[in-house]
């Protein structure tokens, strides 16, 4: 998939960046020519660059590797035109990875969220399009939120998915897809980290509603999505993981475990949902099954073409169905070693790499 390649990921330095690049780096799908990191903070990047030359002597010999022969660094910013033009230059995969995605940091500041989720989507179009760029794939990583979206964050989402699956018709030659899953485990500014820090604090864990509910995926997952996509999805395509779902208490309480810590209920913050949608009423009509994934495909009618395959869903894709109960939470947590952690290994790229 990725042989003699060379991908552009924008926003490289975020949690799903990091893993994504990392995975390409293993040659599981075939070593690529050339990855470009593509971000506006160079700290992360010294970080980053830092964290492969540390693991010199202890990560696996193929990834260090190809590290120092295929990994480029670049600082840029999407919302900018001509950095985006001159990063996608020569670029056959572009994973935009680059996002403000801090619901209650977009509410009181939208307008900053449509410049990066939106204006940075249409650069990266523009770019192709009005520089005649032979790029092959475009894969936009969009959010549950963008489902029935009620806030700012996953209104911007929604719209970047359209930039993209619209490009198609006037790009035919680049194949636009994106990919939708809920929070990511133990993600930069996820809830998991800031409940151990809160535990290693003595407490209390803040919880805004018990009862809320959660689409929960590892980081490996999300980049298996964006694999998948890339693989089988055809133009237009957003590519759904069926994920499990846990409510915060459960979560609180699987990491609290037998420590006597207060959890205490604050409220529900600006713009939240109690419950995720991953798949709307509306997008079930045109969404099939591919492999462990749900595909949604576009409601243009270029695009929609023949339904490759059953429908198993026959209502929304919600976080409130088939929730883990407390043994299954915990169980989950284990499986993914995030019931004992130091929140401040997350300050850095070091544990987000191995």
């Amino acid at each position: 998939m990725f042989k003699d390649k060379t991908l552009l990921v924008t926003g490289g330095t975020g949690s799903m960046g990091k893993t994504f690049v990392k995975r390409v780096l293993t040659g599981e799908h075939g070593t690529p020519k050339k990855i470009i990191v593509f971000s506006r903070d160079e700290g992360k990047q010294h970080y980053m660059r830092l964290d492969y030359l540390h693991k010199k002597h202890s990560t696996d010999e193929v990834i260090y590797n190809n590290f120092k022969n295929l990994l480029e660094f670049r600082i840029g910013d999407v919302r900018d035109y001509s950095s985006v033009c001159s990063a996608i230059k020569g670029v056959d995969i572009v994973i935009n990875a680059a996002a403000l995605k801090q619901v209650p940091a977009c509410e009181y500041f939208p307008y900053q969220a449509v410049l990066t989720n939106c204006i940075g989507a249409e650069n990266i179009v523009r770019a192709i399009s009005e520089n005649n760029l032979p790029v092959q794939t475009v894969v936009g990583i969009s959010t549950d939120k963008a489902a029935k979206p009620i806030n700012v964050m996953g209104m911007t989402k929604a719209v970047q998915e359209r930039i993209f699956t619209s490009a198609n018709i006037l790009n035919p030659g680049t194949r636009f897809v994106c990919v939708r899953y809920g929070n990511v485990l133990a993600s930069r500014g996820s809830v998991i980290p800031l409940f151990h820090d809160q535990i290693n604090s003595g407490g209390p864990v803040t919880l805004t509603v018990p009862e809320m509910t959660r689409f929960l995926i590892s980081l490996d997952e999300a980049v298996d999505t964006v694999f998948a996509v890339i693989k089988d999805g055809k133009a237009g395509d957003t590519f759904v993981p069926c994920a499990p779902s846990a409510t915060v208490e459960n979560i609180a309480k699987a990491l609290v475990g037998d420590r006597k810590i207060e959890i205490k209920v604050t409220g529900i913050r600006p713009g939240e949902k109690l419950h995720e949608i991953m798949i709307s009423e509306e997008e079930v009509n045109h969404c099939n099954r591919v492999g462990n994934y749900f595909s949604i495909r576009s409601m243009l009618p270029e695009l929609s073409g023949e339904e490759s395959g059953p429908n198993e869903l026959n209502k929304e894709y919600s976080s409130a169905d088939n929730v883990l109960d407390l043994e299954g939470t915990v169980k989950l947590l284990e499986k993914h070693s995030l019931l004992n952690f130091d929140p401040k290994q997350f300050e850095n790229t070091n544990e987000l790499l191995k």
